[in-house]
């Protein structure tokens, strides 16, 4: 149930808010929800949870005195909303889908960062498991993130050996005639070939789901069981691969003990420096150290470290799932509520402890020192970030630091396969949900000019939509083209085509023999400049433009391999992998498919003369009448 708060004036006199908070208070109930502030402009200041609604808002309206933060955001509020819930716990819940879709102004947010690896197994009749950076676009599970490459592929490594799942792609996959190299070594249990029953196969995928689960001990349990089942049906080749297989695991299991490590942790500790903080995360799993990681949350105005982390935890493990331990190096509020919840979402018990003892207490204070180290090197990051951003606006002549620079490149190998990236780059550095790729078609081969117009095109065309909309258009401050005259030519008449000014466009001209620090920049007035390698400006315009072409880079490679790697098979209709494997062991390839006529097609097993011609005029970029017309005559 949601009941939105009366509002005695929208508009705020004086800095002042209208907004009656004590009359609205008096209509609130006792039950547990969720609370939304607003703004007049009807943004979203704060959103937060309370185990009695009436008790908690009416603590913003009473006379004891508060942050100087709480009272700038009380002083905005023109409305209230809340929301009544059955549970502390489902607020919980409710509370940080709200932070994460709306991005209120006075919470401390969680930094979405989809750089970290993930160990990705996938949702198929044949599940690969492998790892996976970017967006869960994938259908399958996703376990993690981990801190690094090197402790997924550690993961990896034991998988394969224990569990022998494929890690192939699945054009790999489809085409197989006989096991790889992987199912020699022991490595994979070759499904591609049907050398394993699906059966087999799918308990190996729920083991495999159970370790990343972290739950062992059901692990070597099942095995137990399942060895037990395979002795007693004379299986015996079988139970001694799961002997082995479960001898690996107690191995795992006794090096834990003596290690004394808990086998499944996670130690958080915080650092803050005014309004800059870092969480860093050591995490353990199996006994193993999966390393550290650092968070930078975006405090907004918190200067209180526990608030932060509360927060930080809150959001975090409502993402990802929690640890049988979490360790804080400090006390947070609603810890029962949060132990709660997340217990309920992985169906086991979860622990959060700030006192400690022992190794438990020497890998907090690691964890403390990694994170002011973190901070400290974040900090001074982010002042050399703020000092090229003022030597940018010096050397172009801006009336501020650029807010907002966006960078357009183009990729292709001799024209086949163009890719056009635009990244962005705010204060603090990339914004890295916000970059674009454009794949270009409709052009001649290797037109770097008509590439990036239609690339500059696409960009802006959809900021004057948002804008006739009634949507705020996004347009940068300063717009970055790697390239010469040409190149900066097509970006001012895109924007001139759309009505757009007051963007500072600079073409990025390579430098004598491409020499890093010999660019010049080229302004639309025909001045160009050569500030330098030792220039901060040029520095950060290097920055954004390398970045730019990695991610174009990085698109162009990809779409190439997909070009490569996907058989012009597969986009016909009634061709399935059994009968694309039949063609083309037929004609030894795809080679010898395209030489062959309609008839000869036809005669393979499971080809019919239709598909036949639906093959041929696909491979010949034809129509079927067309394709009619490549059967060889009939002798009389």
């Amino acid at each position: 149930m949601t009941r939105p708060g009366s509002l005695a004036g929208a508009r705020r006199a004086g800095g002042a808010s209208d907004f009656d908070g004590k009359a609205f208070v008096r209509g609130l109930t006792t039950a547990p929800g969720v609370y939304r502030m607003f703004a007049a402009d009807d943004s979203v200041l704060y959103v937060g949870k309370a185990g009695a609604l009436k008790k908690r808002v009416a603590s913003y309206f009473s006379a004891t005195p508060k942050p100087s933060r709480t009272m700038a955001m009380l002083a905005q509020v023109a409305r209230m909303e809340v929301t009544v819930t059955r549970s502390e716990a489902e607020a919980l819940l409710l509370e940080n889908q709200l932070i994460k879709s709306l991005q209120p102004r006075y919470n401390v947010l969680l930094r979405d960062d989809k750089s970290y690896p993930y160990v990705l197994l996938t949702n198929e009749p044949w599940p690969r498991i492998a790892m996976h950076r970017g967006l869960r676009a994938v259908p399958g599970r996703y376990f993690g993130p981990y801190p690094g490459v090197t402790a997924v592929r550690e993961t990896l490594n034991l998988l394969f050996k224990l569990f022998k799942l494929r890690s192939c792609e699945d054009s790999v996959f489809r085409n197989r005639s006989r096991p790889c190299l992987q199912h020699q070594i022991g490595r994979c249990s070759a499904p591609c070939v049907g050398l394993v029953p699906q059966r087999e196969y799918a308990e190996s995928v729920q083991r495999v789901a159970l370790f990343l689960d972290g739950r062992s001990d059901e692990l070597v349990e099942d095995l137990g069981r399942s060895m037990e089942a395979a002795s007693e049906r004379l299986d015996f080749e079988q139970a001694a691969r799961l002997r082995d297989t479960l001898q690996t695991m107690r191995r795992m299991q006794a090096r834990q003990y003596v290690d004394g490590t808990a086998a499944d942790l996670d130690v958080l500790a915080i650092a803050m420096h005014g309004s800059h903080a870092c969480v860093l995360l050591l995490a353990f799993r199996d006994g193993r150290n999966m390393g550290t990681r650092a968070f930078y949350p975006r405090t907004n105005g918190s200067e209180d470290p526990a608030e932060v982390l509360g927060a930080f935890v809150a959001q975090y493990y409502l993402e990802q799932a929690p640890p049988r331990e979490i360790v804080l190096d400090r006390g947070i509020d609603d810890v029962e509520v949060l132990q709660e919840a997340f217990t309920l979402a992985i169906e086991r018990r979860v622990l959060i402890k700030t006192s400690v003892r022992g190794e438990r207490a020497a890998h907090l204070d690691l964890a403390r020192r990694n994170a002011e180290m973190s901070l400290a090197t974040q900090m001074t990051s982010d002042a050399a970030q703020a000092a090229r951003a003022e030597s940018l606006r010096d050397l172009l002549g801006l009336a501020a630091p650029a807010t907002r620079i966006e960078c357009f490149d183009i990729s292709h190998t001799m024209g086949e396969a163009t890719v056009a990236s635009c990244v962005v780059f705010d204060a603090n550095g990339p914004v890295r949900a916000q970059y674009r790729r454009y794949n270009i078609a409709g052009i001649e081969p290797g037109d770097d000019f008509a590439a990036m117009r239609q690339a500059l095109e696409r960009r802006f065309r959809r900021a004057v939509e948002e804008g006739t909309s009634g949507k705020a258009a996004v347009l940068p401050d300063v717009l970055l083209i790697d390239g010469g005259a040409g190149q900066l030519t097509q970006a001012r008449e895109a924007l001139a085509g759309h009505g757009i000014t007051g963007i500072t466009v600079v073409g990025v001209a390579k430098g004598e023999a491409r020499k890093a620090g010999h660019e010049a920049l080229l302004l639309p007035d025909g001045r160009e400049l050569r500030p330098g390698a030792a220039s901060p400006a040029l520095q950060l315009v290097q920055q954004v433009r390398d970045e730019a072409h990695r991610f174009a880079i990085t698109g162009h490679r990809g779409r190439r391999q997909k070009a490569r790697s996907t058989s012009r098979l597969e986009d016909i209709a009634g061709i399935g992998p059994r009968r694309r494997s039949a063609l083309l062991k037929h004609f030894g390839g795809l080679g010898g498919l395209k030489a062959a006529g309609v008839e000869q097609i036809a005669g393979v097993e499971g080809i019919n003369v239709a598909l036949a011609e639906r093959i041929y005029a696909t491979l010949h970029g034809l129509t079927i009448p067309d394709a009619l017309a490549a059967r060889p005559a009939r002798d009389p």
